[in-house]
């Protein structure tokens, strides 16, 4: 085990996870707090400083984890509290507000390739360890933004959908949120610890979302003229 090499990863790939986790929820905040409910500005947490979005087992100690055991990187930072009736226009607003947290890690991604740009700029000391964050931060961006808007509750595509939807429909998916995490860590966690076990190809991340997740992230980088392919999360 090249512990030097395992570092370089943790480091490269420590900011901009903490980053897109804690501004995805920062961003929520700002949209719910500019729309009419002030819930989460009264607690302090309309702030773009991570340190007040962070969880230390979602945020921190999972994705290292995660990390080091598969190269897959995801964790979660402390929700913020919307009151969705306060919004000016509840149904509307919801949508915005869902909307914001992706919204912002789309902005870091597109941030994130424009800077790889300027790499050759900096110290060659220092090139390497800023590729690989940059990089990292296109990816874990996109993969927030991409995963997040699934439309199922408790995810931010679901509350899009519930605000879209005609309000019979929109009822009826409002009430999976329970199960829809449920499901959610059945797919995402259950599923592919028993496909380890048993050969089969279960990890529904790896077949449904990666390869969207390598397109958006290569549209991005294209943008900007940077000559690299993602081929797999």
């Amino acid at each position: 085990m090249d512990v030097g090499h395992i570092l370089f990863d943790l480091s490269a790939a420590a900011l901009p996870v903490i980053l897109g986790i804690t501004l995805h929820e920062a961003a929520h905040g700002f949209a719910a707090w500019r729309l009419g409910d002030d819930t989460a500005w009264q607690l302090g947490r309309v702030s773009f400083n991570p340190i007040r979005h962070i969880d230390p087992m979602g945020t921190l100690v999972l994705p290292a984890l995660m990390y080091g055991a598969s190269g897959f990187l995801f964790g979660w930072a402390k929700p913020v509290p919307v009151n969705f009736a306060r919004l000016r226009q509840p149904r509307r607003d919801m949508v915005w507000v869902a909307l914001a947290g992706p919204g912002i890690n789309v902005v870091l991604a597109l941030l994130s390739a424009y800077l790889l740009t300027w790499v050759d700029e900096l110290p060659r000391a220092v090139q390497s360890w800023s590729v690989l964050a940059l990089l990292t931060s296109v990816q874990i961006n996109v993969v927030l933004a991409v995963f997040n808007l699934i439309p199922i509750p408790p995810l931010d595509g679901g509350r899009v959908a519930v605000g879209l939807l005609p309000v019979p429909l929109a009822i009826r998916l409002a009430r999976m949120e329970r199960a829809g995490m449920l499901l959610l860590l059945f797919a995402f966690i259950i599923l592919p610890l028993v496909g380890s076990q048993t050969g089969l190809r279960l990890d529904v991340f790896s077949v449904i979302l990666t390869p969207l997740v390598d397109w958006a992230s290569n549209l991005i980088c294209g943008l900007f003229g940077i000559p690299i392919h993602f081929g797999g999360y």
